[in-house]
């Protein structure tokens, strides 16, 4: 693929935050910062999305503290807990495992929808929970990674997902062909312009017409933010989800065809 002339501006900059819940968010991380350097001691917050884990960064930023990390429990994780950890302060681990396996002979296994659902039925919040991976070995089994001071809780609690009776334990880690993830293959597109339904399109293989229609229904969100017009650019790096479709990453944006058009290259998840 040819490459960009100018790739800082196919990248997109900071969002600011959008809303009182976002701008509450920076300013626990901010005091978070505040806390742990002025006593020395670490501070952690619940997992956090992609989207807030760059407001949480930049409040860090903010706050004039670099003692900062986000930790999912394994590389690659989704959801990340953000750790203030001044080098002085002892370390914790904020995160734990826990396997679940479902022995149910019937023929409908426990989905991903169906842990979640039943891990919140616990009372839990969803900042109480991070990634849930599905063995790619054995469809019965499935692993979570929780707060560590909720892991006993939801071994003691937790005992059906779906209709399906379900055994937990707490494990040390997750199997490394868990974390190795399925190899997402690169695809290739060109796209008349940058546009949000131009692009979109080329993902889903559809027209603009019907990529415009699942913007204007409000079904896209672009990095966790709703997608407001078609007409927005897109940049590098951007996650657009589609909802009761799936998701996508915009990988690179390259140069131009001889056409005029323009190369991008995405993931598809």
């Amino acid at each position: 693929m040819a490459s960009s002339s100018d790739p800082a501006a196919r990248t997109r900059g900071y969002i600011p935050p959008q809303n009182d819940e976002e701008r509450r968010l920076m300013k626990r991380a901010e005091e978070l910062c505040r806390v742990a350097e002025g006593r020395s001691i670490p501070r952690y917050t619940g997992f956090l999305s992609d989207r807030e884990q760059m407001l949480a960064e930049a409040a860090c930023h903010k706050a004039g503290c670099e003692d900062f990390r986000f930790w999912g429990g394994f590389e690659g994780a989704e959801r990340r807990v953000l750790c203030v950890e001044p080098p002085d302060a002892w370390q914790e681990e904020p995160t734990a495992c826990l396997r679940m396996q479902t022995y149910d002979g019937g023929t409908k296994l426990p989905t991903h929808r169906d842990y979640l659902g039943s891990l919140l039925g616990l009372g839990l919040d969803r900042a109480c929970i991070g990634d849930l991976l599905q063995d790619p070995g054995d469809a019965a089994v499935f692993y979570a990674v929780v707060l560590a001071d909720k892991a006993e809780f939801i071994t003691a609690n937790f005992s059906s997902a779906g209709h399906s009776p379900v055994h937990v334990e707490v494990c040390n880690e997750l199997p490394p062909h868990l974390i190795e993830g399925p190899a997402r293959e690169l695809h290739e597109a060109t796209v008349s312009a940058l546009r949000a339904d131009a692009v979109l399109a080329a993902m889903m293989h559809t027209s603009r017409t019907k990529a415009a229609e699942y913007i204007a229904a409000g079904r896209v969100e672009v990095n966790h933010l709703p997608l407001r017009a078609a007409h927005e650019a897109m940049y590098a790096a951007d996650i657009i989800t589609v909802r009761g479709i799936g998701r996508f990453r915009l990988a690179e944006i390259g140069g131009k065809s001889k056409k005029d058009r323009q190369f991008i290259s995405f993931y598809q998840y």
